[in-house]
């Protein structure tokens, strides 16, 4: 279904639709009392010239506000309107006078007022048509430029993700481990998502948990009894609900990725998300890579992953979510919140 903004900018592009669309209501608009009253046929008649010579009033107006007023030639628009509107009102005037009986007075006040409330009328009806196309094509263009930039952000966002999924398969791999077989499959799943199932802009919440559960597999397998990890992904009143592919999958992997490089004996890793009001709710926390790391920015230490995806949320979510990061006792804290669409 086509949006409704395409739809508008179309029906102002069609120049001879429009027209011919606005010529009939005008005419039946202004010819209609005279039709109720049931006004003779030569009455009628004029009735008919004067709609004419009004339609001609406005449509003079637009021509010279779109040749020179729209092009900044103010002088050269002046000049032209003051010579159209009094060749109109003489010609207005003359014409008058032929089919009707009215004092020369009340029949220039008349057609004078007409003809520079059409005129500008017309004048009025260029600049708004222009304004709405610059301003639809405006729009058309950011929409154009946001939707390349999330192309951009996600083409940037998958190979990182992959790399260190591959360089976890790579590390099981030299141990010449039995488990091996196993994360194929599991990373299998996760390329499907990656490439497959992410094509859109936004995905079911489902898959996106699913994706992190098969991550945190692999992960459990790679890092062994040195992985302390309490997790707690909450499916309740999740149905229909849809986010950002790989949003929520960043910070999950950016955990692992940065405690297996701690120095401590044990990687201790919590992730708790859950759906609360309409909010859905990340937690993440892991322990810091080293103690010579402890105070660096947390921003920084996340590298691509994180830059990518504030990019991501503040183009897809811009004021209905919150990230907020700290680092402190050892630990690294994530805390997302993301308002369902």
């Amino acid at each position: 279904m086509k949006s409704l903004q395409e739809v508008l900018r179309k029906l102002f592009q069609s120049r001879m639709n429009i027209h011919l669309a606005f010529i009939f209501l005008f005419l039946a608009t202004f010819c209609l009392p005279s039709l109720i009253i049931g006004l003779p046929g030569a009455k009628l008649f004029r009735v008919v010239l004067y709609g004419i010579f009004l339609l001609f009033c406005i449509y003079l107006g637009r021509w010279g506000c779109k040749k020179w007023l729209l092009s900044n030639e103010y002088q050269k628009f002046i000049v032209f309107s003051c010579i159209a509107v009094l060749v109109l009102a003489v010609t207005g005037i003359l014409g008058s006078m032929l089919l009707t009986n009215n004092s020369v007075i009340a029949i220039s006040i008349t057609v004078l007022f007409a003809v520079v409330l059409f005129f500008s009328l017309g004048s009025f009806f260029s600049i708004t048509r222009t304004t709405i196309l610059r301003q639809l094509n405006e729009a058309r263009i950011a929409q154009e430029q946001k939707e390349g930039e999330l192309r951009l952000l996600k083409s940037q966002l998958s190979p990182h993700f992959l790399f260190n999924v591959l360089n976890s398969l790579y590390g099981l791999s030299l141990k010449r481990d039995d488990k091996v077989p196993y994360m194929i499959l599991k990373l299998s799943g996760l390329l499907r998502y990656s490439l497959y199932d992410t094509g859109n802009h936004f995905v079911s919440l489902q898959s996106e948990l699913d994706c992190i559960e098969d991550y945190i597999e692999l992960e459990k397998m790679r890092i062994g009894a040195r992985l302390l990890l309490d997790v707690n992904l909450s499916r309740e009143k999740i149905n229909d609900v849809l986010i950002a592919p790989m949003l929520l999958m960043v910070f999950v992997e950016n955990a692992f990725k940065h405690s297996t490089n701690t120095k401590q004996r044990d990687v201790v890793i919590k992730i708790d998300f859950r759906l609360v009001d309409d909010w859905i709710a990340l937690i993440v926390k892991n322990n810091m890579p080293g103690e010579e790391k402890q105070t660096a920015p947390m921003n920084n230490s996340f590298g691509i992953g994180l830059s990518v995806t504030k990019k991501r949320l503040e183009l897809l979510y811009q004021n209905k979510y919150s990230l907020e990061t700290s680092g402190e006792n050892g630990f690294y804290e994530t805390n997302l919140k993301i308002k369902v669409k």
